[in-house]
C-alpha cells in the first residue's frame, strides 16, 4: 500500500480506471473486473461524473452496495467536465458533488478532483467551494487534474495561507511516451508541496501493451489514437525497449510500462483500466515488478 500525499488515504499502488464502465464494459463485465481487482487487494477506484454521462459512477455505486465494500474502497471521482455541468463555478462544483454522491450511493467521496482547470474562475473560489464540501463531510480530500503549474501553485499557496483544504494529489497525462507535459515545472510543484501523482493514460491508450505493431489491426475504440504512436521514432524506440525488458523479465509489456511509471518520483499509483477480467493480470503484476536501475534507465533513455 502507498499513501496519497499528505492525506490519510492508504491505497493499492495501482488505481483501477472506471472510464470503461458503462462504455466498453457493461455492468456485468464491470462487476467482474471490480471483483477481480478487489480480490487481488485493490482498493483504489478512479471515475468521473462525465464517464458515460455518469453511468460509470452508477455502476461502481451498485457494485459497492452489492458487495458491501464501501468502507474498504477509496473512491476517487471528478467534477467539471460532465456535459451538463462544465467548468468550476461554485454552484457547478456543488451540484456535481451531489450528483456523484447520488450515483455512487454514498455519503462521501474519498478523493475529489477538479477534472479540468477553469482559468476563468479564481483559485480562491474553487478552493473555497471544495473546502466547504470537506467541512460538510461530503468529501474527505481534494485533488486537481489537468492544471498548469502556475494555477496549481497558486491554489496550494491559497490553501496554506487561509488554512483551507489543500490538494493532496495531481492526476495528469503521463507515461513512457508522454513525459514532457509533467516532468519539469509541474512535477516540481508536486514534489515541493508533498503531493502524489496519480497519472492517467498510463498505457498510452493501450499503445504500451505492445499489441500495436506495423500492419496489425487492433479491435479497440482507442486504436486510432494509440496507433499514432507507431508513427513516431520515439514510439518505435519505446516498443523495442519494452520488448527487451519484457523478454528478460518474463513479463508483459503493459506490466513493464506500468512498473516504470510507478518507479518515477512523486508517482503513487498509476491508473489503468480493464474492460475484461482477462486484461487485469498484466496490470496487477506491475505492483510486484521492481525494475532494476539498468532496466529503468534503458526505458527512460528510449523514451527521451
Amino acid at each position: 500500500m502507498t499513501r496519497i500525499g499528505t492525506s490519510n488515504l492508504d491505497v493499492f499502488p495501482l488505481s483501477l480506471g472506471g472510464n470503461v464502465f458503462g462504455w466498453t464494459a457493461d455492468e456485468a463485465a464491470s462487476f467482474a473486473v471490480l471483483d477481480a481487482y478487489a480480490a487481488a487487494g485493490g482498493n483504489f477506484i478512479d471515475t468521473a461524473d462525465m464517464y458515460s454521462g455518469g453511468e460509470s459512477e452508477t455502476i461502481i455505486g451498485k457494485w459497492l452496495a452489492a458487495r458491501g465494500k464501501r468502507d474498504e474502497i477509496v473512491v476517487a471521482t471528478k467534477v467539471g467536465a460532465h456535459p451538463d455541468l462544465k467548468g468550476l463555478k461554485p454552484e457547478t462544483i456543488k451540484r456535481g458533488a451531489e450528483g456523484s454522491l447520488r450515483r455512487l450511493g454514498t455519503d462521501h467521496i474519498d478523493l475529489y478532483y477538479t477534472h479540468f482547470d477553469d482559468p476563468e474562475i479564481p483559485v480562491e473560489e474553487i478552493i473555497g467551494t471544495l473546502d466547504q464540501l470537506v467541512r460538510e463531510g461530503k468529501v474527505r480530500h481534494i485533488a486537481a487534474s489537468n492544471i498548469s503549474p502556475e494555477r496549481l501553485a497558486a491554489s496550494l499557496a491559497f490553501s496554506e495561507r487561509e488554512g483551507l483544504a489543500k490538494y493532496v494529489a495531481l492526476q495528469q497525462h503521463y507515461n513512457l511516451v508522454e513525459r514532457a507535459g509533467y516532468e519539469g515545472p509541474l512535477a516540481a510543484v508536486v514534489k515541493e508541496h508533498g503531493l502524489s501523482s496519480v497519472p492517467y493514460f498510463g498505457l498510452a491508450k493501450g499503445f504500451l501493451t505492445g499489441k500495436y505493431r506495423p500492419g496489425v489491426v487492433v479491435d479497440s475504440p482507442r486504436a486510432g489514437r494509440a496507433g499514432e504512436y507507431l508513427e513516431s521514432e520515439r514510439g518505435q524506440r519505446v516498443l523495442a525497449a519494452l520488448d527487451e525488458v519484457s523478454a528478460a523479465r518474463g513479463a508483459e509489456q503493459a506490466t513493464v510500462a506500468l512498473a516504470w511509471l510507478r518507479a518515477q518520483p512523486t508517482v503513487a499509483a498509476p491508473i489503468a483500466s480493464a474492460r475484461s477480467v482477462e486484461q487485469l493480470p498484466a496490470l496487477l503484476a506491475s505492483v510486484e515488478l521492481e525494475l532494476t536501475a539498468d532496466e529503468l534507465a534503458r526505458l527512460t533513455v528510449a523514451s527521451a
